[in-house]
C-alpha cells in the first residue's frame, strides 16, 4: 500500500506564476459564464448585446472555489496521488466547470463545448441559461458526485466516498454558510468512523468568506481560537489560511503570499495524512489521531469589483450573487464588468484562437488523474457486481400457506450476513442505520463483520456489543450521516443498504428528494454508467410501533417516494418472510434505482414459498388462490403489506365461514407501483391486466400499509377507480396495543368484514350478512373492553392462524 509524499511545494516565481495563471484564467472564465453571451475572449470592446438578458450565477464563493482548485490539482501532480474534489458551497458550479475545461476533460464528454473560442463562448452562453447547465455543481459537471443545489451534504457524501478506497483523498470544500446546517454540523463527527487502515482520507477545507446571501456567517465570524477548538474537539486539526488584497501580482505581494500559504498549507496537510496512514497501515498504531483540515478566510467575492454605485461590494453579502447588475441597460455598468473581466489580462492566458496557453495548463493533471476525469465521482466506471448468496436458502420452507411464522427481518440478516461475507474481499458493500441495526433483528451480520468505530474503546465495549475498527456496519444517531454515507458510497461505484425506523426516516426526505433528482439527470447522460441503487429497509414499522406512541408511527414516506420519476423510484411492501428476501435480493442487483422496503420484525405468517415469492415479485400483484374463490368475485379483497395481509386475511375467513355464499377473490400486491397503468410506471399494469385481477366492476377492498390516498392516487386512472374503497392509516396513534392500532385506523379485519357488507350490493339486505356485521361490531366493543380492562389484545387475536 503506497503512502502520500509531499514536497517542499512550489516556492519560487515561476511554480507560482503557473498558478497564479490558472487562477485567473479559471476566474475569467467564471466571470464570463454569469455575464456574457458574446465576445468570449474581449477581443472588441465589451457592448451591450454581448451580455446576457439574465444575469444569473453566483460570484461570491467562486474565486476562493477556484484557488482552491488550482491548489489542489497542483498537489494531484507533484504527489500522484489519487483525489477529486468535493464542491460544497451552494451554486459553486462556475468553478468547476472553469476547471474541467481548462483541463480537457469537459470537452471530451462535452465536444460541442471545444476547448478554444467557439468552444468558450458556448460554456459562457449555456450557463444558467435555458436548456443549458445549472449554476451548481450537477451531474451534468464532470467530476462532480454532489449537488451543489441543497447545502449541508457535501461532507458526509465526501466521507462516504473515502469508505473503503484506501489511496483515495477526497477534498471536500465546506462553505461557511453550510456549515450552519444540521447534516453539516453533524457531518465532523465523521472521523469516528473513518479508518485510517482500510478507508481514504478526507481533506475538508472551511472556506470562511463570512457572507451568506444577505446575513454573516456563525463560523466565519468565529475567532481562529474558537473554531480550532471546535473542530479540534470533533477529531480534526485544522491550520489557518487567510489571504485578500490585490490579484495582480505586479502590483504588491498578495498573490504570491496567498499561493505560498496555500501551498504550505497543503504540503502540511498531505504530510500529515501520509503519517497518520503510515503509522496505522505498517506499524498498527491504534491511537486516536485528529485527521487534517484547512480554514481559509478569504474576501467573499474575491478580485471581484470593490465598490459598484457607492456600495462596497468585494468582501461583503452584496459579492453573493451577480454583483454587478443591469449592465445592458447602464453604461457604468458594462464598463465595470469590462474592466473586471480585463484585470485578469485574458490575453496573457489564452491564445489568438481561444485555447489557454500552455503555461497555464501544461502543468496541469493528465489522464484519469483529471478531475473532470477521476473515475470515483463517475462511480459507474467503477462498479462491480456483488457476490449474492441464494435467497432461497434463507427462507422457511413453507408446506401449506399460514401454518408457521417467522420473523423477515431476522431471516434478512442472515441473507445479509452472507452478502457481506461473500463480499469482503472486494470490500464493496456496507450496511447503515441508526442504532437500530439489532432492533430491526439484523445482528446475524455481527457473525462476520462488526460496527465500525474509531475513538477509544472501554471494557464494556466488548461485552456484548460487535465494536470493530474494520467493522463494515456504519450505526450512528444522524439519519442523515447514514443516508449521505451511504449515497456517497454508491456515487463512487459500491453498494449498500439503509435501515432505518420506518416513522424517522422522513430526516431524510430531503435528501431523497435531492438523490433521486441527481439521479434523474444521472441517468441521462451516457458518459455517467450506472451506479448500484440506494436500497432503504424500512422496520420497526407503523404497525409495530404500538409501544413506542404516536411519534413512531408514520408511513408517508412511501407519498414523499411515490412523487419522484417513475424510472428512479420503486416501493416493496413484501406480505412474508419469502418476500422479503426475493424483493432483497432483486434490489441488489438493480442500478440507478431507489428501492424503498417495507418490512415488519416481528414473526409473520409464511405465505409464500421461496418459488411462488419470486413469482409474485415479478408479477408484481397476484390473485392468492389458497385464499380464494374459484367463482367469479363478488368482492375482492386486495391487500399490500405484512399486517395489512394478516388483516385481508383473518377478513377472508369471517366470510368464507359465515358467508358461504359470498365468493371472495384475494389479492396481494408487493410492487406497490404495479397498481399503475404502464404508461405511467415501467412496472404498471396495463388495464386489460388490472382488470383482469380487480375487476372492471366489482368493489375492492383495499388493506394498505400506509395512508390510504396514495393507492387512491396510484388507480385514479383505472376503470374501476370508483370501486376501491381503502383502509390505512388514518393518523389515529397511541400507546396502546398491535391490535388496537388497527381498529383506530379501520383497518382491522372486523371492520373490513363490515365494508364487505356494505359495499357488495344487496348484501346488506341479508339476514346473515346483518347478522354478521352485527357480530362485527360486537366484536369491536370487545376489543375495546378488553384493552382498557387487561392491557392485552385478544386471544383470539393473539393466537389467530390462517390454518385451522
Amino acid at each position: 500500500m503506497t503512502h502520500l509524499e509531499a514536497p517542499d511545494g512550489p516556492r519560487d516565481r515561476l511554480d507560482l506564476d503557473r498558478l497564479d495563471r490558472h487562477w485567473r484564467a479559471a476566474n475569467y472564465v467564471s466571470v464570463g459564464q454569469i455575464y456574457l453571451v458574446d465576445n468570449p475572449l474581449l477581443e472588441v470592446p465589451l457592448a451591450p448585446e454581448h451580455v446576457k438578458r439574465r444575469l444569473l450565477g453566483h460570484w461570491g464563493t467562486t474565486p476562493g472555489l477556484n484557488f482552491v482548485l488550482t491548489h489542489l490539482q497542483r498537489v494531484v501532480v507533484e504527489l500522484d496521488v489519487d483525489l477529486f474534489p468535493v464542491i460544497g458551497p451552494g451554486h459553486g458550479g462556475p468553478a468547476m466547470l472553469a476547471a474541467t475545461w481548462l483541463d480537457g476533460s469537459y470537452s471530451e464528454l462535452h465536444p460541442h463545448v471545444s476547448r478554444d473560442r467557439e468552444g468558450l463562448g458556448r460554456l459562457f452562453r449555456q450557463f444558467s441559461f435555458p436548456r443549458g447547465v445549472p449554476s451548481h455543481v450537477s451531474p451534468q459537471t464532470p467530476g462532480s458526485m454532489h449537488e451543489g443545489g441543497e447545502l449541508g451534504y457535501s461532507l458526509v457524501h465526501a466521507v462516504g466516498a473515502a469508505f473503503d478506497s484506501p489511496e483515495l483523498v477526497v477534498a471536500c470544500v465546506v462553505g461557511d454558510g453550510e456549515a450552519e446546517t444540521g447534516a453539516l454540523a453533524a457531518s465532523w463527527q465523521s472521523t469516528a468512523f473513518l479508518d485510517p487502515v482500510r478507508d481514504g482520507a478526507v481533506l475538508p477545507i472551511l472556506h470562511a468568506n463570512g457572507w451568506k446571501i444577505a446575513n454573516p456567517t456563525v463560523l466565519g465570524r468565529r475567532s481562529d481560537s474558537e473554531l480550532r477548538g471546535y473542530l479540534r474537539s470533533m477529531g480534526w486539526e485544522p491550520s489557518f489560511v487567510e489571504v485578500g488584497g490585490t490579484h495582480d501580482p505586479e502590483a504588491d505581494e498578495a498573490p504570491w503570499a496567498a499561493h505560498r500559504a496555500m501551498a504550505s498549507a497543503l504540503d502540511e496537510a498531505m504530510s500529515r495524512i501520509r503519517r497518520i496512514q503510515r503509522d496505522a497501515r505498517d506499524r498498527g498504531a491504534d491511537d486516536v489521531e485528529r485527521w487534517p483540515m484547512i480554514v481559509l478566510r478569504s474576501p467573499k467575492g474575491w478580485t471581484g469589483p470593490a465598490v459598484v454605485d457607492g456600495d462596497r461590494v468585494e468582501g461583503t453579502w452584496r459579492a453573493h450573487q451577480v454583483p454587478v447588475d443591469d449592465v445592458r441597460d447602464d453604461a457604468d455598468h458594462l464598463d465595470i464588468v469590462e474592466t473586471w473581466m480585463r484585470s485578469y489580462r485574458p490575453h496573457e492566458l489564452f491564445d489568438e484562437a481561444g485555447r489557454p496557453r500552455p503555461a497555464v495548463v501544461d502543468w496541469l493533471p493528465v489522464g484519469d488523474r483529471r478531475f473532470g476525469a477521476n473515475p470515483h465521482p463517475h462511480g459507474g466506471r467503477l462498479l462491480r457486481d456483488l457476490v449474492l448468496p441464494d435467497p432461497s436458502r434463507h427462507g422457511p420452507p413453507v408446506s401449506e400457506p399460514g401454518a408457521t411464522s417467522t420473523g423477515p427481518t431476522a431471516r434478512l440478516g442472515e441473507y445479509l450476513r452472507d452478502v457481506l461475507d461473500l463480499n469482503a474481499t472486494a470490500a464493496n458493500f456496507r450496511l447503515f442505520g441508526p442504532d437500530e441495526t439489532a432492533s430491526n433483528r439484523l445482528d446475524a451480520v455481527y457473525e462476520v463483520t462488526g460496527t465500525t468505530w474509531q475513538l477509544d474503546s472501554e471494557p464494556a465495549d466488548d461485552e456484548e456489543l460487535a465494536i470493530d475498527r474494520r467493522g463494515r456496519v456504519l450505526e450512528v444517531l444522524s439519519e442523515h450521516l447514514c443516508q449521505g454515507w451511504l449515497e456517497g458510497y454508491l456515487l463512487t461505484g459500491r453498494h449498500g443498504l439503509f435501515s432505518c425506523y420506518e416513522a424517522f426516516v422522513h430526516i431524510v426526505d430531503s435528501m431523497f428528494n435531492q438523490h433521486a433528482k441527481w439521479l434523474e439527470a444521472h441517468t441521462e447522460l451516457d458518459w455517467r454508467p450506472p451506479i448500484a441503487s440506494l436500497n432503504y429497509l424500512l422496520t420497526s414499522h407503523v404497525w409495530q410501533q404500538d409501544h413506542n406512541g404516536f411519534s413512531h408511527q408514520d408511513p408517508g414516506f412511501l407519498d414523499v417516494v411515490s412523487n419522484k420519476s417513475s424510472r428512479i423510484t420503486r416501493i416493496y411492501l413484501p406480505p412474508d418472510t419469502n418476500s422479503l428476501l426475493q424483493v432483497a435480493d432483486h434490489c441488489l442487483r438493480t442500478r440507478d434505482r431507489i428501492n424503498v422496503i417495507v418490512a415488519g420484525k416481528q414473526p409473520t405468517p409464511d405465505w409464500l414459498t421461496p418459488d411462488e415469492a419470486a413469482d409474485h415479485l415479478e408479477r408484481g400483484a397476484s390473485t392468492w388462490g389458497f385464499a380464494s374463490d374459484e367463482r367469479e368475485p363478488d368482492v375482492v379483497l386486495g391487500c399490500a403489506g405484512d399486517v395489512p395481509t394478516v388483516e385481508a386475511l383473518a377478513a377472508t375467513r369471517i366470510l368464507r365461514e359465515q358467508l358461504p355464499e359470498l365468493a371472495v377473490r384475494v389479492v396481494n400486491v408487493v410492487d406497490l407501483m404495479a397498481l399503475q397503468p404502464d404508461d405511467r410506471h415501467p412496472h404498471g399494469m396495463s388495464d386489460d391486466a388490472f382488470d383482469r385481477l380487480f375487476t372492471g366492476d366489482r368493489p375492492v377492498i383495499f388493506a394498505f400499509h400506509g395512508y390510504p390516498w396514495l393507492v387512491h392516487r396510484l388507480v385514479y386512472r383505472r376503470t374501476n377507480h370508483s370501486g376501491f374503497h381503502v383502509h390505512g392509516y388514518q393518523e389515529r396513534g397511541s400507546t396502546t396495543t398491535p391490535f388496537d392500532m388497527l381498529v383506530r385506523n379501520d383497518l382491522d379485519r372486523f371492520r373490513l368484514v363490515t365494508d364487505v357488507v356494505d359495499r357488495v350490493p344487496g348484501l346488506a339486505a341479508t339476514a346473515p350478512a346483518k347478522a354478521l356485521r352485527d357480530e362485527m361490531e360486537d366484536r369491536r366493543r370487545a376489543h375495546v373492553e378488553q384493552i382498557t380492562t387487561h392491557g392485552t389484545d385478544l386471544t383470539e387475536i393473539r393466537d389467530w392462524t390462517w390454518v385451522r
